[in-house]
């Protein structure tokens, strides 16, 4: 490999890295913007974030931000949704959340494409959206030895419609990011 190729890889991989970090930043705050409701749950800027980032980012990309962001939490840095943190906040009612945005890391870039879509972008978003309340409503009701209606009323039903709002807002928005310099490979 000559000298020149190999500083070119060097420097993609870089700005990469500092792509994925200043995203992995970004969920760790939006995670802070959050209101929390009478029940205890959390309506935050988090699921934003990350529905943002799974329409910017290829499968592998996402999963990575997603993965730092968790490994943070489970270090015990408060960055999950309310300023929670640590290994018993995943495995806790509100933990599935976090599991389903990284099935759909993998899951949402293959439906969105490759190529800005509206339609499609939205699509993808809604879907996540759905896909995260569902997976999150399935984990409360089993770790929090809930029955169904109780676990879909407060898992479902109380976040659904202001997160299709931000899932919908995320896929409009899009287009003014895909020009930046981000990488998309890998």
């Amino acid at each position: 490999m000559s000298q020149t190729a190999e500083k070119s890889t060097k420097k993609i991989s870089t700005h990469s890295m500092a792509v994925i970090a200043m995203f992995t930043a970004m969920l760790c705050v939006s995670a802070y913007i959050t209101i929390t409701l009478p029940n205890g749950s959390h309506l935050s800027f988090l699921n934003f974030t990350v529905i943002f980032i799974l329409l910017l980012f290829p499968p592998r990309k996402a999963f990575c931000i997603l993965v730092l962001w968790i490994l943070t939490g489970c270090l015990g840095i408060p960055v999950f949704a309310g300023g929670n943190a640590g290994v018993g906040y995943l495995f806790g009612p509100y933990g599935g959340y976090n599991f389903a945005f990284l099935l759909l890391s993998i899951l949402t870039p293959l439906i969105r494409g490759k190529k800005y879509q509206k339609a499609r972008y939205t699509f993808a978003a809604v879907f996540s959206v759905i896909v995260i309340d569902a997976v999150g409503t399935l984990w409360m009701m089993i770790t929090a030895q809930i029955s169904l209606p109780a676990a879909f009323l407060a898992g479902f039903v109380t976040f659904l419609p202001l997160d299709l709002v931000k899932a919908v807002i995320a896929a409009q928005i899009l287009p003014k990011f895909l020009n930046l310099s981000i990488p998309q490979t890998g």
